[in-house]
């Protein structure tokens, strides 16, 4: 990119996006991302989220609905989905930032810790990098509780008209 900046006219859009050094997009009068833009969304899954989820998804892994047979597992008790804490980013990406409209290209995540059914989670999505219509950002989810870190990855997002 260079030091002065670039202007790009996306007609797809019907605004100016304006990038320099991938720090700063300005979409229309009413939006502005900037790297290092950061939103959260926090949800406690029930064994109920996580029984539905099992039932819409057909992932039946006792690990994630049955107590006796989680307990004895190394994690000693029933686990939320991997897929389903995604979600929670996803739903940050679609109502916080970038918002409505916003269109999920790519994710690259890995699940580092468990999320346990019955405890708060937060997800949090923090932009690294604005081109063109194309967002880039890291994803983030952790326990509430003990800010132990259960999802870490980046994502690549279309940006809302």
């Amino acid at each position: 990119m260079h030091a002065n900046g670039f202007r790009t006219l996306c007609k797809r859009y019907s605004a100016y996006f304006l990038a320099r050094n991938s720090e700063r997009c300005i979409c229309s009068k009413s939006q502005s991302l900037k790297v290092g833009d950061k939103e959260t969304l926090t949800k406690t899954f029930t064994k109920e989220d996580v029984e539905t989820f099992a039932k819409i998804s057909l992932d039946n892994n006792p690990l994630h609905t049955d107590p006796d047979f989680a307990k004895a597992t190394k994690f000693g008790r029933c686990i939320v989905h991997g897929v389903l804490v995604h979600g929670l980013i996803s739903a940050v990406c679609a109502t916080k930032l970038p918002g409505q409209g916003s269109v999920y290209l790519s994710q690259e995540m890995k699940f580092v810790a468990p999320a346990f059914v019955n405890e708060s989670v937060t997800a949090e999505v923090e932009v690294l990098e604005v081109r063109k219509s194309i967002m880039k950002c890291s994803t983030i989810a952790f326990r509430t509780e003990d800010k132990q870190v259960v999802m870490e990855g980046v994502a690549r997002l279309m940006l809302p008209k």
